[in-house]
């Protein structure tokens, strides 16, 4: 005589359930450690670069169209930057004002940024022409 099996008809979700409560377990955990590091800026008001000029000495060096780093009419060679830098930081205390024309590429400018930090520059501003 066969054996009559009982019908299954329910799905059993525990091991479902558990799957779920380990993996917030595991996101509550990595939640904190995933505290995003960036750069602290603080957004100034508009002011005109004349003014800037004015009350401040600031080392001002503009970067061109076509990616040169310029100051005070003369060009500055890439390998002599840091050099540059290093001399000029000491006769303009107030840090460095780098004015860059409309084509010049981002890259220019923050090898510039960066050349000016590690060198010890704590402000800088930023201008377009």
């Amino acid at each position: 005589m066969a054996s009559k099996r009982d019908s299954f008809n329910e799905i059993n979700i525990t091991p479902l359930t558990d799957i779920f409560l380990v993996l917030l377990i595991i996101m509550m955990v990595i939640a904190p450690m995933l505290d995003q590091q960036g750069l602290n800026l603080v957004v100034p008001d508009n002011v005109e670069v004349n003014q800037i000029k004015k009350e401040n000495k600031f080392l001002n060096v503009t970067v061109s169209n076509d990616n040169k780093y310029i100051f005070e009419g003369h060009e500055i060679a890439v390998s002599d930057l840091e050099s540059f830098i290093k001399e000029q930081s000491a006769n303009f205390p107030d840090g460095m004002l780098i004015q860059t024309e409309g084509n010049a590429m981002h890259g220019t400018v923050v090898k510039l940024m960066d050349t000016a930090r590690n060198v010890g520059v704590v402000n800088i501003t930023i201008s377009e022409l």
